[in-house]
């Protein structure tokens, strides 16, 4: 397994929830970490405490990751406080519960945008210095949703189901260069967009709770350190899904 001391890892959304979970591993594991977020400038700035208390640099980084120029602008912040980005960690994203009748064209640009767009700009802008280096980790945050079907709406599953395309395409032309590309699908983490949706109960989970976000983490830090793990879809689902 790799060591991360000194690594610079970017983690979109990573203020809150699972975010701020695998930031916080990260900087554990000795990353130094830019912490991005959209509107909530408060949790990252949070997050950015408990990374300092672990001995490592941080930022808070504000950017819509979903729009190109706010990505440029992430990274050329993100290269100049900490340095070139080595792990990028795609977590950013939204829910919105919506049925098949009450999706518009509009609803579905904005998920699609949020969700798969997203993680596709913000891959691209760390690619180059990644190939230069032949050294790169690129986590993207899915969900079961993508394997499953949705129980909040169509166009969060096919938001989800796109990152792990991306995922495997970008793994397999990336393979020879030292660049790993992986996603985690996790179901029904305890997070606050979780607990918030009324359809999400843990009694349909087969373990019989909601997870963990650092249970989340924990695989996202195993994905960081290792070499030979790349296109890989890992469920943390407690059961939901069986693959």
């Amino acid at each position: 397994m790799e060591q991360l001391t000194g690594k610079v890892a970017l983690v979109t959304g990573g203020g809150r929830g699972i975010g701020r979970a695998i930031s916080l591993a990260l900087a554990r594991a000795g990353c130094d970490v830019s912490v991005n977020y959209r509107e909530r400038r408060a949790d990252a700035d949070s997050a950015v405490e408990e990374i300092h208390k672990v001995g490592r640099r941080a930022a808070a980084i504000q950017g819509d990751v979903s729009r190109a120029p706010d990505v440029t602008q992430l990274v050329r912040a993100t290269e100049s406080q900490l340095g070139p980005i080595e792990i990028c960690v795609n977590n950013a994203g939204k829910v919105l519960i919506q049925s098949i009748d009450q999706m518009t064209e509009e609803s579905w640009n904005d998920m699609i945008a949020s969700n798969l767009t997203s993680c596709f700009l913000v891959t691209q802008a760390v690619l180059p210095g990644m190939r230069a280096r032949r050294w790169g980790r690129i986590i993207n945050m899915s969900s079961v949703a993508a394997q499953a079907g949705s129980i909040v709406g169509v166009h969060y599953a096919a938001s989800k189901a796109g990152m792990l395309g991306l995922t495997r395409s970008y793994a397999r032309v990336l393979a020879k260069e030292g660049i790993t590309v992986n996603a985690i699908a996790p179901a029904l983490v305890a997070t606050e967009m979780v607990l918030s949706n009324p359809v999400a109960k843990p009694d349909i989970i087969p373990v019989g709770r909601f997870g963990d976000i650092e249970e989340v983490a924990d695989v996202a830090l195993m994905l960081a350190r290792n070499a030979f793990i790349t296109g890989q879809t890992i469920n943390v689902n407690g059961g939901y899904y069986m693959s």
